[in-house]
């Protein structure tokens, strides 16, 4: 008689994990579509005020994402308040308080998601497709984070940074310039006509590439070494 309880509550809990077991698959690819839909979100207009909804869409994910425990939760929203207003907000590279708090506070949320993320995909011995979409999850977020810290630099140090007029459209270094150096020197291609001149860039820059290769690098060996064994006959 006390069977059919349990089988309500099985039922329920699949529904549930159904919905829930995708959810570094989703900010994957909401993480992807940021990227690739930047360059043409520059002018204002729908696009540009959809694309603001995208990054509100990313941030709330990426709350949910970490929602393992009712801590975790509090801490993300905390913390995703800031980064929330940030999308409100035209992007400027400019040194007033405002602008560097926000961005600040952004960096902060984006470095928290990223290590509560890690915690939570490489405790798992054996990796599954969601473990592993959220090792991607921290690649793609680990670049936008250095873009931000990038922005900091270059907001203090103006000439942090040197853009080469020959082979760059716009005349001033912008938010997706710095997006595409950081990912340019986070896989060690190189972002062709954007250069770090102050050491605090090179130094950055440095840091990143390390951080870049070593993550691809413990990444495969811990996929390798996860993979199941077949007996020697």
């Amino acid at each position: 008689m006390s069977t059919r309880p349990e089988k309500l509550f099985d039922i329920r809990d699949r529904q549930v994990s159904a919905i829930t077991g995708h959810k570094f698959f989703v900010l994957f690819v909401f993480l992807l579509l940021y990227l690739i839909l930047y360059p043409y979100t520059q002018n204002k207009g729908a696009a540009y005020y959809a694309f603001r909804v995208l990054g509100i869409g990313i941030t709330l994910l990426s709350v949910y994402a970490v929602s393992f425990r009712r801590s975790l939760v509090f801490v993300g929203i905390a913390l995703a308040v800031p980064a929330l207003v940030e999308h409100f907000r035209i992007a400027q590279l400019d040194a007033s308080a405002t602008s560097m708090l926000t961005i600040a506070f952004t960096l902060a949320f984006d470095t928290f998601i990223i290590v509560v993320i890690f915690r939570r995909v490489f405790v798992h011995k054996q990796p599954t497709p969601e473990t592993i979409y959220g090792a991607l999850c921290i690649y793609l977020l680990v670049g936008l984070s250095f873009s931000s810290i990038y922005t900091l630099v270059a907001a203090v140090q103006p000439r942090a940074f040197y853009l080469d007029p020959i082979t760059s459209l716009n005349p001033t270094l912008n938010r997706f310039d710095f997006i595409y150096y950081s990912f340019g020197t986070l896989t060690c291609l190189g972002a062709n006509g954007i250069i770090a001149v102050s050491n605090q860039a090179k130094s950055l820059s440095l840091i990143e590439a390390i951080l870049g290769v070593l993550y691809l690098a413990v990444l495969i060996s811990r996929l390798v070494g996860a993979r199941p064994t077949t007996a020697e006959e």
